[in-house]
């Protein structure tokens, strides 16, 4: 009797533990995806958002957009949009980032409210500043902005690709309604 249990509990664990790796199995991504370095003073501005992860912080909201300005030691976030509808209501968040020393102002911590704090890693950008994609390092959140509301086809294609490279799911990917009133 004890052989046989013994036996039962030996095949359980060598059907068990197989089948364990294969489901927790994931393809090793790289913890660090982000562009080699970032001028900050190119990058303040405004930014538009094109496409983002949805996320409950901009749950209804339209016409997402960015504005960054240097600060002495942070830079400044504003982050706006329309709430409920392309003409709803205008709503504003003001936050802080931080750029990660030995990251070359490619990783920033940005922080909204004390004392939580952010991922915002640059993980591509448009030599002429024109577009950039933002992403985080356990690949929760992705935003792709530009400098204006529209961006052309084949260059968003583009940053979707560069993001699967990246193990983002693009799938996941919303475009931004930009057709705003005044």
């Amino acid at each position: 009797m004890r052989i046989q249990c013994r036996t039962r509990i030996m095949a359980f664990l060598l059907i068990l533990f197989p089948l364990a790796g294969c489901s927790s199995y994931k393809a090793a991504q790289p913890l660090d995806h982000t562009v080699s370095s970032v001028d900050l003073e190119r990058y303040m501005g405004k930014w538009y958002e094109i496409a983002s992860f949805p996320n409950w912080f901009q749950r209804n909201c339209f016409c997402s957009a960015a504005e960054y300005t240097m600060k002495d030691g942070f830079v400044e976030v504003r982050n706006s949009c329309r709430k409920e509808s392309p003409n709803g209501a205008a709503d504003v968040a003001v936050g802080k980032a931080y750029t990660v020393p030995g990251s070359n102002n490619s990783k920033l911590k940005v922080q909204f409210q004390w004392p939580f704090k952010g991922d915002y890693w640059i993980i591509a950008l448009d030599e002429n500043y024109r577009y950039v994609m933002v992403g985080h390092p356990k690949r929760k959140y992705l935003w792709i902005l530009s400098r204006t509301t529209q961006m052309d086809d084949a260059t968003f294609e583009r940053l979707k690709e560069i993001a699967r490279s990246r193990g983002y799911d693009v799938g996941r990917l919303q475009k931004t309604d930009h057709a705003c009133g005044g």
